[in-house]
């Protein structure tokens, strides 16, 4: 048996349940740390619309780890390697995934703290910024909600590819003056009715190549007029909201991409494929000391409940971190 937190008719419980069984392309992780996320959030209050979710469900979605067993169609991993990746079950004493999500670190000194703010992070942003959002060097780009962890990513890979204009969103002062040390040379209050002007005078007029929005909602029409003709939207997360009105005739106008994307209806291939394409582009890097993830605060394990609580009140920077006790 294993200690894991699952979701409960009234919230968080701690419950001692089976080790998961490994299948043929799984592999088996000793948990050391997991990451929240806002994702889970919305696990724990049971509207996932219509994936995993509900009362029992383990909770937690990014993790890092040591190999406790493999498969016996793995390849790749053996017992006793250090990993981290993403996948349903994080808060537990063990994690049971296919082998396509789990990743060697990529800098053997991390911590697995460090290592945990990392898998999700990586594999969205570069699934938004480059695959989807095709961004290209010498093009602009900006990210709604950059003050996430998984915002700060994109921050991170538009600096990297290099990227003439980044523009960050928060609705925080504080969080904006920290987005330029990841990347940012433009930040705006998507608050402020003024921010659209900003990103046009800081792109000329034109508006930017990319948006990579996190937000939705609200901002949904303004990142429309923020655009530049032919260019890009990537709806990444809606967390200003699942509906609003939309300006279908700006949309045209412009003749913007408007892309959505997400990992809940994903094949395991396809997560395989992308993890694939984001280590090649990404590793060196990574190995090199770049793209660094700021921790906001490190919880225990029996302190989960704090820990999402803290979430919930928007005031903390870059990664809340539950280590196993």
């Amino acid at each position: 048996m294993m200690k894991a937190a699952t979701v409960g008719l009234q919230g968080l419980v701690f419950m001692d349940i089976p080790v998961p069984e490994v299948g043929p392309h799984e592999v088996r992780v000793k948990v050391q740390a997991a990451a929240l996320n806002r994702a889970d959030l919305a696990v724990l209050a049971g509207n996932r619309h219509g994936t995993v979710g509900g009362a029992g469900t383990v909770m937690g979605m990014e993790w890092a780890g040591v190999v406790d067993a493999v498969g016996s169609h793995v390849d790749g991993f053996k017992a006793g390697e250090r990993v981290m990746g993403s996948g349903q079950g994080a808060m537990a004493e063990f994690t049971v995934l296919d082998q396509g999500r789990v990743m060697p670190l990529p800098v053997a000194t991390w911590a697995a703290t460090q290592a945990a703010c990392y898998p999700m992070a990586l594999n969205t942003m570069h699934d938004a910024v480059i695959t989807n959002g095709g961004l290209q060097a010498g093009q602009s780009v900006m990210i709604q909600g950059a003050s996430t962890g998984v915002g700060l990513m994109g921050l991170h890979i538009a600096h990297w590819r290099g990227a003439s204009v980044v523009v960050g969103s928060s609705t925080q002062a504080f969080k904006r003056e920290r987005l330029a040390d990841y990347g940012a040379t433009l930040a705006v209050d998507n608050n402020d009715p003024q921010w659209v002007e900003q990103v046009l005078a800081a792109t000329q007029g034109r508006g930017v190549d990319l948006i990579v929005d996190q937000l939705s909602g609200r901002v949904a029409n303004q990142n429309l007029a923020a655009t530049a003709v032919l260019g890009r939207i990537v709806n990444v997360g809606r967390l200003a909201g699942n509906h609003f009105d939309f300006d279908f005739d700006l949309h045209a106008l412009r003749r913007i991409q408007y892309i959505g994307v997400t990992f809940r209806t994903r094949t395991k291939a396809e997560v395989a494929a992308i993890t694939a394409a984001m280590m090649k582009d990404l590793w060196p890097a990574l190995a090199a000391g770049g793209f660094e993830m700021p921790i906001d605060k490190i919880f225990g394990f029996s302190e989960l409940a704090q820990a999402y609580d803290h979430m919930k009140s928007n005031q903390h920077f870059g990664k809340i971190i539950v280590q196993m006790d």
